[in-house]
This record gives structure tokens, C-alpha cells and sequence, in this order.
């Protein structure tokens, strides 16, 4: 079973309902990268009319987490997975509509490769760039994902 934008969108609505509600969805993914998109709107403004951060972070956070998922599944193997350390910059105001890219899917797939034939826990970071529109970016996100053998 290949783990989809559907399911990634289910998955959110069921297990992640403020990612959902706030409008986060998953629009791409595939071996190597995946795609979310929120758009701009009064329920996820801050005071300043723009998008609050901690939207950002979500559709960053699901980005990077929604690849590391599809890897586990595909291991068949039972793996734990846990963000262990993040940071953000902020370079715009997000309005309109924003895209998360993470590019990362090579990576997390050695690291789940090597912790479940090794048994031992796996860091690596996942980088998330958001870009409005225009093309402009907005925002990057770096998480720090830890995956382990269970």
C-alpha cells in the first residue's frame, strides 16, 4: 500500500485535527520529496495579517514527518520516529498561499534502511523551505528526526 496525499490528508484530519482545520494539506510526495500547501487565512493569521508561525511549522513539520512515515511504511518493520530538535528563520510575511518542500527523501531512506538492519537509532535533518506565489521564499524550517528500531 503507497502512502498518498489522500491518506496523508485523512491521516491529518484524524490524528492531526488543528493541522487540518488550520488548512495544512499534503499535495505531493514521492521517493524523493514532499509537497504541502496552506493558504493564508483569517483563522491561521497572527496580528500582524499573516500567516502565525506555528501554521508554518505544521505544514514544515508534515513535510519532512510525512516522508519519514512513507519510509517506515514501506520498511514493513516497526520504527519509532520522533522530531528531537528544531529551528526556524523567517525571511517574508507569509501571505497567499504558502508551499512546504522538503527534498530529504534520500536521506531518511538510508537512515531507516541502516537503523532496521543495524538496530541502532538513527538522527539525521530535514530541511523545509516554504515559498509563497510569487516563488519568493518565506520561511525555512530544520528538523532534527530521530527514527529507532522498536
Amino acid at each position: 500500500m503507497m502512502i498518498t496525499p489522500k491518506k496523508i490528508n485523512t491521516f491529518t484530519f484524524f490524528k492531526l485535527p488543528s493541522c487540518w482545520w488550520t488548512g495544512v494539506r499534503c499535495t505531493q510526495i514521492d521517493a524523493e520529496n514532499c509537497t504541502v500547501s496552506v493558504k493564508h487565512k483569517w483563522f491561521n493569521q497572527n496580528p500582524f495579517k499573516s500567516m502565525y508561525f506555528a501554521v508554518q511549522a505544521m505544514a514544515a513539520e508534515l513535510s519532512t514527518g510525512a516522508l519519514v512515515m512513507s519510509y517506515i511504511h514501506k520498511s514493513e518493520a516497526k520504527v519509532s520516529m520522533l522530531v528531537a530538535n528544531n529551528n526556524a528563520s523567517f525571511t517574508k510575511k507569509a501571505t497567499g498561499r504558502i508551499t512546504f518542500t522538503c527534498l530529504d527523501g534520500a536521506a531518511i531512506q538510508e537512515a531507516i534502511a541502516t537503523t532496521v538492519a543495524t538496530g541502532v537509532g538513527q538522527t539525521l535533518w530535514m530541511t523545509s523551505k516554504g515559498v509563497n506565489e510569487k516563488g519568493v521564499q518565506v520561511s525555512e524550517f530544520h528538523f532534527e528526526w530521530t527514527v529507532k528500531r522498536k
